[in-house]
């Protein structure tokens, strides 16, 4: 089914956008820090604990000095740099133009989705209609396995052997060139053949529960042997096991006809 997810100063970039603005906007309040003469506020610190947090990061007294540190050192590089007169330049200006927008373009589209969460029914009604476009009753899905060889011949005599009672796993575990595989037997995963070379793919829906091919199959790489361990239907996931990506997918089409209304009553010269 497809529905359409040192160090310290490293890991404080990634916030660089978002703290850029939130900065611009902060009011005067508790200090974390102060350098030379400059404050750094509490709502700073909290916000990037809160952008952090948001990515998995914990919430603790050594995760807080550990920021105030980062915060600290970007606030004396930012002095050394306004000293500089870097602040002046055209491309700062730029950057901070675009960091801006950046940040306005997000909180734009977070409020617009916070008034236009898709109901359950929304949910449910894309499901559908996505099962009604992609569930095929006839489709099955395969267990196979197979032995991978270098040389045709080879392959003719491997399954010379098997015709004569050799165990398919043992060859497989010895001779196979598949090193995915061949450590389980030649065991492939369940699979409806569309991840597969398309030779590969035909023989092995041409077999049955049971069977092995009787010449070898050859890919680009190279001459395969496979044999058919069973046979299922397909069967589509149920609501519940797709629904954040159904949620996912009915809020980007939602973002997308936003865009589009806006840019269609925009004047654009």
């Amino acid at each position: 089914m497809r529905f359409i997810k040192p160090a310290a100063l490293v890991a404080a970039s990634v916030f660089g956008l978002s703290l850029l603005s939130a900065c611009n906007a902060e009011e005067a309040g508790r200090t974390a820090a102060v350098v030379n003469g400059v404050p750094i506020p509490q709502a700073r610190l909290d916000f990037v604990l809160k952008m952090q947090q948001q990515q998995g990061a914990k919430d603790n007294p050594e995760a807080r000095k550990q920021l105030r540190d980062v915060l600290i050192t970007r606030e004396i590089i930012t002095q050394a740099a306004i000293k500089e007169g870097l602040d002046k330049s055209e491309e700062f200006q730029t950057q901070i133009d675009l960091a801006r927008q950046q940040v306005l373009v997000n909180a734009y589209l977070e409020d617009y989705l916070k008034k236009h969460e898709p109901t359950e029914d929304d949910l449910r009604a894309e499901y559908d209609r996505v099962k009604a476009e992609q569930a095929d009753p006839d489709a099955k899905e395969y267990k196979a396995r197979h032995i991978l060889v270098k040389k045709e011949a080879d392959a003719k005599a491997i399954i010379a052997q098997l015709k004569k009672g050799a165990k398919f796993e043992d060859i497989a575990k010895k001779k196979s060139e598949d090193s995915g595989s061949k450590v389980k037997g030649g065991e492939l995963d369940w699979t409806d053949g569309n991840n597969m070379v398309k030779p590969f793919a035909e023989a092995m829906r041409a077999l049955k529960k049971g069977e092995t091919t009787s010449k070898p199959v050859q890919t680009q790489y190279g001459y395969h042997i496979i044999r058919m361990d069973d046979v299922r239907p397909v069967t589509f996931p149920a609501f519940e096991e797709v629904k954040e990506q159904v949620m996912k997918q009915v809020i980007g089409r939602q973002r997308d006809q936003m865009v589009d209304e806006l840019r269609k009553t925009a004047v654009v010269e």
